[in-house]
Order: structure tokens, then sequence, then C-alpha cells
């Protein structure tokens, strides 16, 4: 079924692009949910780069920043250990002050092993001398240690406008009440779920944010807790399915501790897209069966064409 979304038509009747909503704004029109939608990132490279982004903005910063066999190896870090290297700038007017020095921030969202540093760079080249195991094995000691969340919000325009136009206002509201903690942060994946916001070293990424919601998760995350609403999934855990039953948990139990519900096993369903996830929540085990969705509604977007959003439902939650 492909939703009716626009009314404006030309005169053969069809839909003007100008007139289509963005692809966030048709997401929350078919009613789709970011449960289970959370990139993978288990370790962070944060990069303060000022200015304005294009499209191709961190992999320009990163070609800078590394000779090619050092790029090499963070792909294949980011591959195998989920590093992830994100541009961030502070939230306001882009302007690049070349005298100015660029804070990186590393760190881990493991569950039992959460942790965050800072250090200061004059030039992009620094960052190739950056020990990168140390990032991935979670033993830091790379800069002066953060306490607290930092709250990233994406709004990379020049990938998908949604993120900008729903970003911005996040990013300032957030700014505004917790200046030092925010920051704008490049593409982070999902612009259909926009507005993003991913709080590190937590782990955890939110979407479908307005300025009032996002206020509740930086609340919550301020008390080491997490907001379960609009909630995307733990970053750090490994596959969708394992993130939507955390939440599902979460919900069920009403649990908001960083750590009170993993994901400990993940089995398939035999003929079935479904799977068996077994999690902890609190101090006991549940057995939850996710499926996908199955003929999920779409609809025409001005920035991403015919979206169809995927989604997933619980079948069953079972203790154990």
């Amino acid at each position: 079924m492909t939703a009716q979304l626009s009314d404006t038509s030309a005169s053969d009747g069809s839909a003007q692009p100008a007139a289509l909503p963005g692809c966030a704004t048709v997401a929350r029109m078919l009613g789709a949910s970011p449960a289970g939608t959370a990139a993978d990132m288990r370790c962070w490279l944060l990069i303060e780069q000022p200015g304005p982004w294009p499209a191709d903005a961190l992999e320009n910063v990163l070609d800078e920043a590394f000779p090619a066999e050092r790029r090499e190896l963070l792909e294949n870090l980011r591959r195998s250990h989920g590093l992830r290297p994100l541009l961030i700038r502070r939230p306001g007017k882009h302007r690049r002050d070349p005298d100015r020095p660029r804070s990186v921030y590393v760190g881990g969202g493991e569950p039992g092993n959460r942790w965050l540093e800072r250090l200061e760079i004059r030039d992009l080249s620094e960052l190739a001398e950056l020990d990168l195991d140390l990032i991935v094995d979670g033993v830091g000691g790379l800069g002066e240690r953060v306490d607290g969340p930092l709250f990233l919000v994406c709004t990379h325009g020049t990938k998908d406008m949604c993120c900008a136009v729903l970003g911005r206002p996040l990013a300032s509201a957030l700014n505004t009440n917790h200046p030092g903690r925010s920051w704008e942060v490049s593409h982070v994946g999902g612009d259909r779920w926009a507005g993003n916001l991913l709080v590190v070293p937590d782990g955890f990424l939110h979407g479908q944010l307005n300025p009032a919601e996002a206020a509740l998760v930086a609340k919550a995350a301020l008390r080491g807790q997490v907001e379960p609403e609009q909630l995307r999934g733990r970053t750090s855990a490994r596959t969708a399915w394992a993130q939507f039953a955390e939440i599902a948990i979460r919900r069920r139990l009403d649990l908001s501790g960083l750590d009170d519900v993993i994901a400990v096993q993940e089995e398939p369903l035999l003929e079935s897209d479904a799977r068996v996830v077994t999690v902890r929540g609190g101090e006991d085990f549940y057995s939850v069966t996710v499926r996908r969705r199955s003929a999920t509604p779409r609809g025409e977007s001005r920035c991403a064409g015919l979206i169809q959003p995927a989604g997933y439902v619980t079948d069953e939650i079972t203790k154990l």
C-alpha cells in the first residue's frame, strides 16, 4: 500500500517533489517505529570539524588526517570492532577558526566498560599518531577523562535535509540547557528517524525526537538512565533483533538503568525470518520472539523518494 501524502499535483496529476514532505515526516505519518534501527557503534572517534559540512565531510577529514595504511586500519576496525569515526561541531553559527584547537573525544560504549576521554589537537595530522587499538580494546589513556554523557544531534543536512530541519532545533535546545555537553554530529544513519540523538558513551541512539522529547532523554541520561520511548537501540547490541528485544523488555518491565536489559543470546527460527532473543531483564531472563513486520505501508518523500520503513514486532515474551 502506498500512502498519499501530498495533494499538490502537476497538470498530468503527478505529485510535485517540492510539495512532498521529507522522509522523516513521511515515516511519522506512516506510523513507523524507530525501534531496532541503531547503527553498530561500540566505540567512537569524535573529531571536531567547525564550519559547513559537505556530504562527504567525514571522508575528507579522515583522508586528510590518516595516511592510506592507517585509513585502511580505521575502516577494518570499524567493521570488526564497531569503531565509529564521526565529526562534531558546536551548535549555532558554523565558523571555522584555524587558530583554535580542536576537541577530539575517544570512548567506548560496551556494557560494564563505558568510558570517554578528551584531547586537543592543532592539526588533523596529529590523529595519525593515535593508538586505535587502545580505543577498540577499551583501555583508553589517550586523553583527559570526561564524566557524564555527551548529547550528539545529527544535523548533517547535505546528507539529508531532514537531519538539518529536525536536528538543528534539538541541538540548539540541548545546548541551551546543557552547554559543553551538546554537539552537532555528522551522519549517524537513519535519516528517516530524524531528529536523531546519540548519547555517548552510554551508547543509546534515539530517533523521531522533538526538543521537548530530547530534553527528557538528556534528563534521563544525566541520571544514568535510558528513556525507552523513541529509542532506536543500544548501539553495541549486535543485531537489530537484539535491539528490538531489549526495547520490548525495557517497556514491559519499566527498566531504565543503562545495563538493566542486555540481550545475551539469539537464535533464528527454522523456516522463518523470526529470531528468538534471550534477554536479561533485571534479575530474570526472558525469551523474546521477534519478527519483521510484513506489508509495511510506504509513501513518497521529497528527499528519499519512495520509502517503506522496515519494522519489527514481538510475537511472544516468556519468562525463563
